[in-house]
């Protein structure tokens, strides 16, 4: 377990929610699915799980992204 700090909020087009995270130690970015879209077809989008790339959550971000510091 590591510590990490919140960098902010992502909705991806198929609807989940994708927390990005930084750990203190490393300062490795991290993406959770904190919340899996109702709609969401794809099976590597499971909820509590790392995304493969942190930076597919930037990329694929909806406008509607919140940023909390």
């Amino acid at each position: 377990m590591s510590v990490v700090r919140l960098l902010g909020f992502a909705t991806l087009p198929c609807g989940c929610v994708v927390g990005r995270y930084r750990e203190v130690a490393t300062s490795r970015e991290v993406a959770y699915v904190e919340e899996k879209g109702p709609a969401c077809t794809s099976h590597l989008h499971k909820r509590n799980h790392t995304l493969v790339s942190p930076t597919l959550a930037r990329s694929r971000s909806a406008p509607s992204e919140a940023r909390v510091s």
